[in-house]
């Protein structure tokens, strides 16, 4: 049984994260928090105490550490005798933590694929310019590696495995990310703006009819009608899970749909236009050198400050599409989260919520050996049924509907 976690990372999911493992410090031992500023991991810390979070007493540290220099990753590790390595940095770090983990045997855990600063939107199957490279090492060493672990890539990925597994045979897997909330600010990221953009200023891959195709971002949209939200636009977008589900799942159609308003849209869009969303530098007229990017990113709220106000629901789930004896079916597998309450209790929006709790649960499973798979693996290839049953009992429990067996248009049952 593994124990003691090192978290990687001091945003808003991070905050999410240190909640949910001190929740569950009987099992995940020792906690230790580190990023580039260690007050950061102070204050979550802090947060987690006035809470009174911690379900036994226990260690919870903060450290200092530079996430992209893996000596100084493994370093740490030793030092904190950690077993599991949750990571939820920026996407700019994956590649230096799983070498740590790799160096020192420690599980690793993470939400998104590794991107570099000057690239966006790689040639797919992107996981493969990376993570997937590292998988026979990890192997050979006998590491755990789960990728994408958190909700949109991660919790969906489990869903189209589930769905799949009721299944003959998978058509179409459809992800639906719908963010029915409100936050009350002229314009907000609900996550790291950097990354956001990048996810959005690039070509837009997507699997279909057994090869990747492209288009643009708000090229292709569609309404979905979904449980609790209602009525959403939303926007066939590239997206982390699209890759390794149409590598897993190669004869079904693979595409993300999230959701936009028209007011998210109009500034995204002067921004792009204006050149304002480059990760490429430019110097200014006094020869200073930025990045546009992170220009606006800077001047933009932290995510992390929208959660006080931020109310409404979210609904994400995956629609999936198939054959079972002969006949066509339909799985709806999905959770609705609240802002409010994600921020009552761990003092985060829903957003962070969602990507936050999952890893956690990965990290029990890890800990309990349902998940220990000793080598590098995607979400979807996993069993989800303990997945779920530990996301259900810490906060994201899993919603199904049915439709179609009886050949009957739209005839979903909740189940």
């Amino acid at each position: 049984m593994k124990k003691n976690v090192l978290i990687i990372g001091a945003g808003g999911v991070a905050q999410v994260v240190a909640h949910k493992c001190a929740q569950n410090n009987d099992i995940l031992g020792d906690l230790h928090i580190a990023s580039r500023t260690k007050s950061k991991c102070d204050a979550i810390i802090d947060s987690v105490r006035e809470k009174g979070a911690m379900k036994v007493d226990g260690t919870f540290e903060a450290h200092e550490v530079d996430a992209t220099d893996s000596e100084a990753v493994a370093a740490l590790i030793r030092e904190t005798g950690s077993q599991i390595v949750i990571n939820v940095g920026t996407a700019f770090v994956n590649m230096h933590v799983l070498d740590g983990c790799i160096a020192t045997g420690a599980a690793y855990i993470d939400t998104a694929i590794h991107e570099e600063p000057d690239k966006i939107c790689e040639t797919p199957p992107w996981y493969a310019n990376y993570e997937w490279k590292k998988r026979d090492l990890c192997t050979e060493h006998g590491v755990t590696a789960i990728l994408g672990a958190g909700f949109d890539p991660g919790v969906v990925n489990a869903y189209a495995r589930f769905a799949i597994d009721q299944m003959d045979e998978v058509k179409s897997i459809d992800i639906v990310d719908i963010n029915a909330g409100s936050h009350g600010k002229y314009f907000a990221t609900n996550f790291d703006p950097e990354i956001n953009f990048r996810e959005f200023t690039g070509v837009v891959y997507y699997w279909e009819d057994q090869q990747w195709k492209e288009t643009s971002m708000f090229a292709s949209g569609h309404k979905w009608d979904l449980p609790v939200v209602g009525p959403s636009q939303a926007y066939q977008s590239g997206h982390d899970e699209v890759h390794s589900l149409a590598t897993n799942y190669p004869q079904a159609d693979v595409r993300f749909w999230m959701g936009f308003g028209d007011h998210y849209i109009n500034v995204f869009t002067v921004l792009k236009n204006l050149g304002l969303l480059s990760e490429q530098p430019v110097k200014t007229a006094e020869g200073l050198e930025v990045v546009p990017l992170k220009v606006v990113k800077a001047v933009l709220p932290d995510p992390s400050s929208l959660a006080p106000n931020y109310t409404g629901k979210t609904c994400i789930g995956d629609l999936v599409k198939g054959t079972k004896d002969g006949k066509d079916v339909e799985y709806f597998v999905y959770n609705v989260a609240d802002h409010k309450e994600a921020y009552e209790e761990v003092g985060s929006q829903g957003i962070s919520y969602t990507a936050g709790v999952p890893p956690v649960a990965a990290a029990i499973l890890i800990a309990q050996g349902d998940w220990d798979a000793k080598t590098m693996k995607n979400v979807e290839e996993m069993d989800p049924k303990p997945f779920f049953t530990q996301l259900d009992r810490i906060g994201l429990p899993t919603r199904v509907m049915v439709g179609g067996l009886k050949g009957e248009d739209k005839a979903w049952t909740e189940v």
